[in-house]
């Protein structure tokens, strides 16, 4: 007879592994403390790019992506000075829009996009910059966040733009914690009071720039450090 196997040991099932929890978002009267704070310290936070009308608004946030204000405002003082329409920048051409904006990073393919965009503007919504996400995103070089740009700057919607700067504030403040752009976006929009929902982008991106910075943040000039308890908070 062949001998008897011995049964094999029951084997535990695997417990499933559990994700590590992010920060914990704040209070809604946490949230609302934070700007009230911002606001008291600047009431009409503005935006640094320099612009005359919805277009030029427009182009100047296409120009931005990885580059300074201060490099955008720059070389678009006498761009803009030319060619404040689609109509006149479309004039131009491409040749001569590269030669006005060449100091600025990707010049190249940021000057195609500012032709390609003033020519569908012009075909399809009569030279306006349109006041719609949709149409917006559909213009070349323009993503999710420079429509969310425009709409609030040009036409007052309440939007959330998240760039490095609101992306990192949000995040250590606890206001729209979140691991990517789009998640932090939707955290804001729920967070974000309707009375601070216009200036919201504005005051963390101004925050973020000169106060919240990723390396060295000045803690010593922060207006909600009493209010801040994140682990990057420096401590004097």
């Amino acid at each position: 007879m062949p001998a008897r196997q011995s049964p094999k040991p029951a084997t535990k099932s695997a417990s499933p592994v559990r994700k590590p929890k992010g920060p914990k978002p704040r209070s809604a009267a946490e949230i609302r403390a934070l700007f009230e704070r911002f606001r008291a310290h600047n009431p009409e936070p503005k935006g640094e790019l320099e612009s005359v009308n919805p277009y030029t608004l427009l182009v100047a946030v296409v120009l931005s992506a990885q580059a300074t204000d201060a490099g955008v405002n720059k070389a678009t003082r006498p761009l803009f000075a030319v060619a404040e329409t689609p109509q006149k920048m479309v004039a131009l051409g491409e040749d001569v829009v590269r030669d006005y904006v060449k100091s600025i990073g990707l010049f190249r393919t940021k000057a195609k996009n500012v032709i390609l965009l003033s020519q569908q503007l012009i075909a399809e919504h009569g030279g306006e910059v349109p006041a719609s996400r949709d149409a917006l995103e559909k213009l070349p070089g323009v993503g999710r966040k420079t429509a969310n740009v425009v709409l609030n700057m040009a036409f007052g919607q309440i939007t959330h733009a998240v760039d490095t700067h609101v992306f990192r504030v949000a995040n250590r403040l606890r206001i729209a914690p979140g691991k990517n752009p789009l998640e932090v976006e939707r955290g804001l929009e729920k967070a974000v009071p309707d009375e601070f929902g216009h200036h919201a982008h504005h005051w963390l991106i101004l925050h973020g720039r000169y106060t919240c910075k990723a390396v060295k943040p000045v803690c010593g000039n922060c207006v909600v450090a009493d209010l801040c308890d994140s682990a990057d908070k420096r401590v004097a």
